[in-house]
């Protein structure tokens, strides 16, 4: 499955997604590092990916056709937080699956919203 992790995403699940067989951009130490929200966006939709960011602003697009998009909520947020809540929402879902979904992880509970074309 094709990935864009925004920067707010640690290194350790960016490597642990690639090692799962995932092709994960990783905007970190390249002339884009530091987008604007909407190039990141656009950039995800070009590349035909799941969009993986803790910017609830995201969730603007969740009434739009997508690739998928998974926001990481938490109240105290760390590295090994965010990363054990990407690696449990990418593991319910197959490729194919995250087309339209939108996944909010918080601390204990997840919501999902499916865009349907109206």
């Amino acid at each position: 499955m094709n990935i864009v992790v925004d920067e707010n995403i640690p290194s350790m699940t960016v490597e642990a997604l690639r090692t799962s067989g995932h092709v994960v951009t990783d905007l970190r130490g390249t002339p884009e590092q530091g987008m604007d929200d909407a190039a990141l966006w656009d950039k995800a939709q070009q590349e035909k990916a799941l969009l993986v960011t803790t910017d609830k602003g995201f969730t603007e697009h969740r009434s739009e056709a997508h690739f998928g998009l998974l926001i990481v909520r938490l109240h105290q947020p760390n590295r090994h937080k965010i990363h054990a809540r990407v690696m449990k929402a990418v593991s319910q879902y197959t490729g194919d699956e995250w087309t339209n979904l939108t996944i909010v992880m918080r601390d204990t509970v997840q919501s999902a919203f499916r865009w349907t074309e109206p």
